[in-house]
């Protein structure tokens, strides 16, 4: 069996930078004719997607294969792990739900997803150039090297080089790199090739010395700093980035203000990011209740425990706000799980998301929830009082409209013709549900909701979604080939992987 090279890039941490990396490596690669495909063996998000078969994965896998110029498939990200609680997790296996466990009892199926986990990516290496391997975390949790199978242990199986990643931006660089390497064995220590500093701000002459250093102690060379560029943007894996915009309003109205409310258990954020780069537009993630008189929009999100983010939201005072606003002539998005939520009720009667029983809605809607299995899983075309979108559903149970209209008309699920509806939309037009990730994808969907809230002065190209997406993978493959050096991350791999850097 042909088993293509792979490259590993572990971190020093959560969230330093492995997925962009990976992305812009996809990218550059692509950019030489190779078919490159990314593989991650486990991730933990509730960021996730579907891929053409209708089966889920992590999101940030499908933007790496976007960047690699590839459909994507559940074998660069066998295992999903869907955090439900703080110690529980739904636990996606090559697309499927396969099992909701704790911390303890998914330790002791391990071995099973390891195994599951080197079948995938044998799969990919046998039909793919290059493979560009990207870890969970830090690759040096101790207590965890015995069941690892994402980071060193997949890494060796791959016989794959090493380039561990670090966030400068934090502090603590150099602690960063010479405490991982000091955390593992003279083995593991050999996979480690190199180093990537990522989130440099400032003149980088200046912290040569500490590149220096880094190589010195290390006897393992820098292979680039990355600086913050922010003229693109890419669609991130961990929830933690939505701390870094504005967490409450802002003191002026120069921009138009979409509040999104920050869910305990918030599950695919980037459904907004398109809003986020529109011109004139502020999307904020807002925690606590504000003044909301201000936003043209409140959005509830998808989220991985209905219930317990909707006792959140009366707990935390948002209902009552939620309540004014719409009294208040202010517009109102449920998505997914935030469908859900604007409901009159929602039922677990085999408890799917912990313990069984039914909760009260913010009865915005005339719906009602029943979460039960299969998971619905698709790949969805739909139209919206006539302009045509695409989305993807991902949610466990129905959801039944008792009155009023349904928010689209959908005309396929995974390439199947159909005719169905979704979602549902209030009398006034002021509510509006929808099971529908990703529907601001299409610049048609984003033109036709921002007219209904009263945003029609926002600019909205053609260029928005996909094709923005795809420009912007260009320019992070240039950012990284301007900072990397790609001739020695080149020396790691075999001949034919090798290409010209402009």
């Amino acid at each position: 069996m042909k088993k293509a090279p792979c490259l590993a890039v572990l971190g020093t941490g959560s969230d330093v930078g492995k997925s962009i990396v990976v992305t812009a490596l996809c990218r550059i690669f692509s950019n030489r004719g190779l078919r490159v495909a990314p593989f991650k063996a486990q991730n933990m998000s509730n960021n996730s997607g579907v891929t053409p078969e209708g089966l889920e994965m992590g999101r940030a896998q499908i933007v790496q294969a976007e960047a690699a110029r590839i459909p994507p498939h559940t074998d660069m990200n066998p295992v999903l792990l869907k955090p439900v609680s703080d110690i529980g997790s739904q636990v996606i296996l090559n697309g499927r739900a396969w099992m909701d466990a704790t911390s303890h009892s998914y330790y002791q199926k391990k071995k099973e997803l390891f195994t599951e986990s080197c079948q995938a990516l044998d799969r990919l290496r046998a039909s793919h150039d290059l493979i560009i391997m990207e870890g969970a975390g830090s690759c040096a949790e101790v207590n965890l090297f015995d069941s690892d199978i994402v980071n060193l242990r997949a890494a060796t199986y791959a016989e794959a080089p090493v380039i561990l990643v670090a966030d400068i931006d934090r502090g603590g660089v150099f602690a960063q790199i010479l405490g991982t390497l000091a955390c593992l064995n003279a083995e593991n220590q050999a996979k480690i090739k190199g180093f990537i500093i990522n989130r440099f701000r400032g003149d980088l002459s200046l912290f040569q010395p500490g590149i220096d250093w880094i190589e010195q102690k290390s006897q393992k060379p820098v292979y680039g700093t990355l600086p913050w560029f922010k003229h693109f943007r890419i669609e991130a894996e961990d929830s933690v980035v939505i701390e870094e915009p504005a967490s409450r309003l802002p003191s002026s109205d120069t921009e138009a203000i979409i509040a999104v409310i920050r869910l305990p258990h918030i599950s695919n954020f980037t459904d907004f990011d398109p809003l986020a780069k529109l011109k004139g537009c502020r999307v904020v993630y807002l925690k606590h209740p504000q003044e909301l008189s201000r936003c043209a929009a409140v959005i509830l999100p998808g989220s991985k425990s209905t219930r317990s983010d909707l006792g959140w939201l009366r707990q935390s005072g948002w209902e009552q706000h939620l309540s004014a606003y719409r009294d208040g002539h202010g517009h109102i998005l449920g998505v997914c799980g935030g469908y859900q939520m604007l409901g009159k009720e929602v039922h677990d009667p085999h408890g799917f998301e912990g313990g069984a029983g039914s909760s009260a809605g913010l009865n915005m809607l005339p719906v009602e929830t029943v979460l039960a299995s299969p998971k619905t899983t698709t790949l969805s075309d739909f139209t919206w009082q006539g302009d045509s979108g695409t989305g993807y559903e991902i949610h466990m149970g129905t959801t039944t409209r008792f009155a009023g209209e349904p928010f689209s008309s959908v005309q396929a699920r995974n390439q199947v013709p159909c005719q169905d509806s979704d979602g549902s939309m209030s009398e006034d037009g002021k509510v509006i549900g929808t099971y529908m990730h990703g529907l601001f994808d299409s610049p048609a969907i984003i033109r036709r909701w921002l007219n209904i809230i009263g945003l029609s002065h926002i600019p909205v190209t053609q260029d928005q979604g996909q094709n923005e997406r795809d420009a912007a993978y260009d320019l992070l493959a240039k950012h990284a080939l301007a900072h990397l050096d790609m001739d020695a991350i080149d020396s790691l791999l075999p001949d034919f992987c090798r290409g010209k850097h402009a």
